[in-house]
């Protein structure tokens, strides 16, 4: 499988708290709901495609409890999103084994980063990454993103949770595709290649000497 992230983040890198004030408050955050206006028909049709690829989902600790919270009581036969949401595999890294109570959750608490390797080796289409901007970094660190899809909403919020902050690992990207929404949302499609300066390539967090 494919191992993709698949995120909604700010201007300045924020993916904290996109969907309501007190979503996300972890460290006084208070200036969430940043997304909510943004929302129109563009948006709706990239994340519905987003969904199309799904095989299975990798989800952190925080954003796995606010998805688990919500969706389960979203019981409408025709909300094809809720029902994929409730039904397909959901693997939830987490050094806490309770709480996983989600329908076909499997926790992964003890070396994440080999049980993610096993994982990205079976056949299918793609395991997914929704939010869980911290375990998106470090999977990032650890060189085992194949691709990024990041809506870039046209707010700046000076503070938060941020995707790429200070120590993250030297990459480059290859732009796949790019648009822009009638709301003013930037969708990228990036995909992850060797970082070069000098002579040397940065890939997956090593220095490799090139030509």
């Amino acid at each position: 499988m494919r191992l993709t992230v698949n995120l909604f983040i700010t201007q300045d890198g924020v993916y904290q708290s996109p969907g309501a004030r007190d979503e996300d408050p972890r460290d006084g955050f208070e200036l969430g709901g940043w997304l909510p206006p943004h929302v129109d028909d563009d948006f709706n049709r990239i994340v519905s495609g987003w969904f199309e690829h799904t095989e299975a989902m990798l989800l952190g600790r925080y954003t796995y409890d606010v998805m688990a919270a919500h969706w389960p009581n979203v019981t409408d036969p025709d909300d094809e999103g809720a029902a994929l949401l409730n039904t397909v595999p959901k693997y939830l890294v987490s050094s806490r084994t309770s709480g996983a109570d989600w329908a076909n959750t499997t926790v992964i608490s003890t070396d994440a980063i080999h049980r993610i390797r096993e994982l990205k080796a079976q056949p299918g289409r793609e395991l997914q990454v929704h939010g869980s901007g911290a375990l998106a970094r470090s999977l990032h660190d650890a060189g085992l993103v194949d691709e990024f899809r990041l809506l870039v909403f046209p707010v700046v919020v000076g503070a938060g949770k941020r995707l790429f902050g200070e120590g993250a690992a030297p990459s480059a990207f290859k732009l796949a595709h790019t648009e822009a929404t009638g709301s003013g949302i930037v969708y990228q499609v990036l995909r992850p290649i060797p970082f070069r300066a000098g002579g040397i390539a940065i890939e997956d967090g090593r220095e490799v000497l090139t030509d």
